[in-house]
């Protein structure tokens, strides 16, 4: 029987991918479980819309997370923090900081989950902030920390 798989399954297929796999196996486990649904001519052309759609919107994520790259490879990210007596500040500065400061400068909203810090930022001065915008875009970028008068 030909299925089209709604989500990944082990040994069989990909989400989203037409297989042929054997009628029990579909009847009993594939379709009761919603892991597959029966591949007529409107599911098997519904699949396919649908992947060219994700196609699109992917290509549109990651040419937006080339553009944001860019610009914070060029630039940087300054943030303003209080600070205490020497370079020392009080507190640390966060990933959510970080993430409110790119999207400041680059008008694009930038998830905090998706920027690494090698350890909190507790100094003033220049750190280097990894992220990954993108299963194909990660870069690594320059956080300006200043002290806030």
């Amino acid at each position: 029987m030909k299925v089209v798989l709604r989500s990944d399954v082990d040994g069989v297929g990909a989400a989203g991918s037409v297989v042929d796999v054997a009628d029990g196996f579909a009847r009993n486990h594939l379709i009761p479980r919603g892991l597959a649904l029966r591949a007529t001519g409107g599911t098997v052309t519904q699949v396919a819309a649908l992947a060219r759609a994700r196609a699109a919107r992917d290509l549109r994520e990651r040419e937006t997370a080339e553009g944001i790259a860019k610009q914070l490879v060029a630039e940087g990210v300054t943030i303003a923090a209080r600070a205490g007596s020497g370079t020392h500040l009080y507190g640390s500065v966060t990933a959510s900081e970080i993430a409110a400061a790119v999207t400041a400068r680059t008008g694009a909203d930038v998830d905090r989950r998706k920027l690494s810090l090698a350890a909190p930022i507790r100094t003033i001065g220049s750190h280097e902030v990894s992220a990954q915008l993108h299963p194909e875009v990660a870069f690594s970028f320059n956080v300006e920390v200043i002290a806030l008068s």
